[in-house]
């Protein structure tokens, strides 16, 4: 009786995971397509009432600091009509909603009044002080978006009364739209300054808004109109950029290729010769002599493995997203794409983090493969909850646009809870059940040899210093543009030329690492399966040093965006730490395993 309605419990939590996947599948699948113009019609008839949404307002420089359109007190309708927005929009920091503006395709208007408005002398102070600030807006037209300017700020030394800066708002902006045949292909928005308010003074103004539509016919294809969105990344300039960090990461390949096979072709094979050859006495020397050490259960294997499985899946997470940009699934300015995915395969993933951390932990003990995947599920989730949860406190505190709501919130933790958990115990269940057990050339010693004292340059700290800065160095011009496009307006549009840098950059940290490890092994120092997952992950270490350079650099200030840029990427630099660390660990074992069964065979 009691099996049975364990049974039934089963079934039935079984059956919720499944539901709760195929309705998440189903919202993320309809509003990519919805927001897709390759796979909507947008077909128009001359008068037709073409979609418009007005978004969000922030300062220029400050990319995360954001907050919605009528923040500001612009004139807005009544009703206020907020868009429905897939997670990923929200996540994004998008707050559609409607406007008085209104565009009937094909169909000029000029001068068309939008409102007649006083604003007081509390609204005339925000409106400078959003001047000040250079804040801009972001409208949508058809699912295209577009931006401009608030209004304008002239200096004091510009200013011919010596009185002072003096703010000018935009009350008259013209739209320029681009139209092939019944479908509308590009949209502009630009703030006329002839027609800029003077609201310098500290007293209430009225305000007369108005704007203008002007279609014009191009010969630009619809399937073509988000290409002006990529032109930024495909300028000759960022071309040889390109092109110049590919060639120095190949030829950083070649030259470690080449180090590495002179130390397998000198070293390796005559160590082993001199082993083949030698008495018992020789055969005690170097890393021939920790035989019987370097295979022994590592000391805290939980977090160990946790951290391998961990890295496994968001490496696999990463791989995928890949595809899917390849595929033109994931594309520029596909609203909330790109977080819809991110959030849906790090649930669906979780099964490879929970079949890693237990199919490793298995190799070296039966009991207490639970407690590796229960490390892997909170390793980096865990982490990035606290760090989402004080941003979204700060964000809330700044009423910006990109603090999480309520229902956002549940919705994440429902795909934590119902979908994430279950996949990483299921998958520590099929690692565990069906895991291959290590084969040692050699059987362990009961008591590990004592390790001399070591040099300063064959310490774990200068190791992980030369395990990082390769890598990094070959990596870097890519990763000056894909900053400029996280923290910028820089688009980056090549996944190809992303996707070959990471690659390069695995192979570099593989290749250093196998030579750290074969030295580390060679002062008789068998203590490498820690040493490995640091000397790879320290990459990522140079990633953040390199991510508050640029944050030096830039224009960004404020407390609530240099919060929100280091804490977002110190959870990426975490998250790469985590796979650059995997898989050194991984090679370096595989390494490991390769030099002493050879030794077994001779």
């Amino acid at each position: 009786m009691v099996s049975a309605s364990a049974s039934m419990s089963m079934a039935k939590a079984h059956n919720l995971v499944l539901f709760l996947i195929l309705c998440t599948t189903l919202q993320f699948s309809s509003s990519s397509v919805a927001a897709s113009p390759s796979l909507s019609d947008h077909r128009f008839n001359v008068g037709d009432l073409i979609p418009f949404f007005v978004n969000k307002v922030g300062p220029f420089n400050n990319p995360s600091e954001t907050y919605e359109y009528y923040d500001l007190p612009f004139c807005h309708p009544d009703p206020l009509i907020r868009k429905k927005e897939s997670l990923g929009e929200v996540l994004n920091g998008d707050r559609l909603m409607n406007a008085l503006y209104v565009f009937k395709f094909r169909e000029n208007r000029i001068d068309e009044p939008l409102c007649q408005k006083k604003f007081t002398y509390d609204e005339v102070e925000n409106f400078k002080h959003a001047i000040s600030r250079d804040f801009y807006f972001q409208f949508y037209l058809d699912d295209l978006p577009f931006w401009g300017f608030i209004g304008k700020l002239e200096e004091e030394r510009l200013t011919s009364d010596g009185g002072g800066p003096k703010y000018y708002l935009f009350t008259h902006i013209q739209f320029d739209v681009l139209y092939n045949e019944n479908r509308v292909v590009q949209v502009n928005a630009f703030g006329d300054p002839n027609r800029a308010l003077d609201i310098t003074k500290d007293e209430d103004i009225d305000v007369r808004f108005t704007y203008s539509v002007i279609w014009n016919a191009t010969r630009m294809h619809f399937e073509n109109r988000m290409d002006r969105y990529l032109r930024a990344s495909l300028l000759p300039v960022y071309r040889q950029v390109h092109w110049f960090s590919f060639i120095n990461s190949i030829a950083i390949i070649f030259l470690l290729m080449v180090l590495l096979a002179i130390l397998y072709m000198r070293h390796l094979k005559s160590d082993m010769k001199k082993y083949s050859n030698s008495n018992e006495e020789d055969k005690e020397v170097g890393w021939k002599s920790i035989h019987g050490d370097v295979f022994k259960h590592p000391p805290h294997s939980s977090l160990l493995f946790a951290i391998v499985g961990m890295g496994t899946q968001l490496l696999i997470l990463l791989c995928v997203l890949w595809f899917l940009a390849f595929i033109g699934t994931l594309y520029p300015y596909n609203r909330g794409g790109l977080l819809n995915w991110l959030v849906l395969l790090y649930a669906v993933s979780s099964g490879f983090a929970g079949y890693s951390a237990a199919s490793f932990h298995g190799q070296f003990t039966v009991n207490g493969w639970e407690r590796s995947v229960g490390l892997a599920g909170i390793l980096y989730s865990g982490p990035v909850f606290v760090a989402a949860s004080i941003l979204n406190i700060i964000a809330i505190s700044y009423r910006t646009s990109t603090a999480l709501p309520l229902g956002s919130i549940i919705v994440i933790l429902a795909l934590f809870v119902f979908l994430a958990i279950p996949l990483l115990a299921f998958g520590g269940v099929i690692g565990y059940r069906f895991r291959s057990e290590i084969q040692p050339p050699s059987s362990s010693k009961r008591y590990p040899r004592e390790i001399q004292k070591l040099a300063w340059y064959r310490r774990t700290l200068f190791q992980m210093f030369i395990g990082g800065l390769v890598p990094f160095s070959a990596i870097v011009l890519q990763l000056h543009q894909v900053y400029a496009s996280m923290w910028g307006y820089k688009i980056y549009t090549l996944p190809s030329i992303l996707f070959v840098t990471f690659v390069t950059a695995v192979l570099i940290i593989a290749l250093v690492n196998i030579g750290l490890t074969y030295i580390q092994l060679s002062v008789e120092d068998h203590e490498w399966w820690w040493r490995s997952v640091l000397c790879g992950g320290s990459t990522a270490i140079f990633m953040f040093g390199y991510c508050i350079y640029f944050y030096v650099r830039s224009n960004m200030n404020g407390f609530l965006q240099l919060l929100f840029f280091l804490g977002y990427n110190a959870c990426i630099c975490y998250a790469f730490f985590l796979i650059f660390g995997a898989i050194s660990f991984r090679v370096s074992l595989l390494f490991v395993r390769h030099i002493y069964h050879n030794v077994k065979r001779e």
